[in-house]
């Protein structure tokens, strides 16, 4: 039986192990954290994510599909319609969304009792054993920076991030005002998810965060600051923005594949980081399904994964710069105006191109033969 260890129990490594243990691979993930746990905030899950965690098998009992909502500026102004219906159509599957701790959880129950080993931090590859070793370490990860020592480290996206899970009634929303953004998302235990991004430095902290965002978004339209106030403080996670910003040349050395945020970590302003580390997963599973090769499929991984992913990185910066980091109040004015004449048909198929996409099945090992 092939092995393939997976460093890293996020979202990417946990797919990926799924994926590969589907195929009949014989999987370990290596997580350094003391046990297999999200940070408390949620998710957006597009149509490609979704399809991908279809075919690997996964289910998720406690995603909540989105409702219509709309784009709207700070003073509750409608820039845009957003219609549940349009874009499902046009996209094939609804928006989603869960809590990262949710969705942790039922990739972990997807796996077999005992491939998952918490509390191992990986320091180098020479002590791992494995026909393929999958480094799925994050954004600062170690495996990048001993396989490519040279690669210039991620870069500060220029924005800093608010998230928290809190317990109000709210529905879909997103909100932008000179250089800042502030998201809603419904979960389907009726609390909500949100977050606020702004352009800041790096590094700032405040004593007092919650006061912090009272004082900063308290005169945002309802229901903003009722959130903020409905949050509590230890719920609020604050975190700067980074991102891969020179593409990696190959995601893929020896027999070692890169996944996820250590091969193309992104900006959020497409909502696709995640969806793109499960999409590397199905992919990878794929590829290693079709061949008996290991360094074939590795390198039909690297060419199906590279361009579409690294596409996605470009697009999610030119999403940010164009949207919630524009600061220019004239061209905030005309951006608003441009976008409150497009017709909803037009904006239903907004971004169907990413999430549009559609994964490839991995060949499923045949079953044993019975008597």
């Amino acid at each position: 039986m092939r092995k393939a260890i997976v460093v890293g129990g996020g979202i990417g490594g946990l797919s990926t192990a799924i994926g590969l243990h589907g195929i009949g691979w014989e999987v370990t993930v290596l997580e350094r954290a003391p046990e297999l746990t999200a940070v408390g905030a949620g998710i957006s899950l597009w149509p490609n994510a979704l399809r991908s965690l279809e075919t690997l098998g996964v289910h998720l009992d406690k995603l909540k599909e989105q409702s219509s909502g709309g784009l709207h500026d700070r003073d509750g102004r409608r820039i845009t319609r957003w219609d549940a219906e349009a874009f499902r159509r046009n996209h094939g599957r609804p928006l989603a969304a869960i809590h990262r701790a949710d969705l942790i959880g039922a990739l972990r129950d997807a796996l077999p009792a005992g491939s998952v080993r918490t509390g191992t931090e990986v320091t180098g590859l020479g002590d791992l054993d494995a026909d393929v070793i999958v480094a799925a370490d994050g954004i600062h990860s170690g495996l990048r920076k001993q396989l490519w020592p040279e690669h210039p480290e991620p870069v500060y996206s220029g924005n800093t991030a608010f998230r928290a899970v809190t317990t109000y009634p709210a529905d879909l929303s997103t909100s932008w005002d000179d250089g800042a953004e502030i998201g809603v998302i419904p979960l389907h235990d009726g609390r909500v998810y949100w977050w606020a991004s702004y352009v800041a430095e790096a590094g700032i902290r405040h004593e007092d965060p919650k006061a912090y965002l009272r004082e900063r978004f308290g005169g945002w339209h309802e229901p903003i600051p009722r959130l903020i106030d409905a949050t509590e403080p230890e719920a609020l996670l604050h975190h700067d923005l980074y991102l891969l910003g020179t593409p990696l040349p190959s995601y893929v050395k020896g027999r070692v594949a890169l996944l996820g945020d250590a091969a193309h970590a992104m900006p959020p302003f497409l909502g696709q980081g995640g969806c793109q580390a499960i999409e590397d997963a199905v992919v990878l599973a794929a590829a290693l399904s079709n061949t008996e090769d290991v360094d074939a499929a590795l390198k039909i991984y690297d060419e199906q994964r590279r361009p579409r992913s690294q596409g996605v990185v470009r697009a999610s910066i030119q999403a940010g710069k164009v949207g919630p980091q524009l600061r220019n109040p004239v061209a905030v004015a005309i951006r608003n105006g441009v976008f409150r004449l497009l017709p909803g048909a037009l904006t239903a198929r907004i971004g169907a191109g990413v999430s549009g996409w559609t994964p490839p099945v991995p060949r499923r090992p045949a079953p044993p033969r019975t008597r």
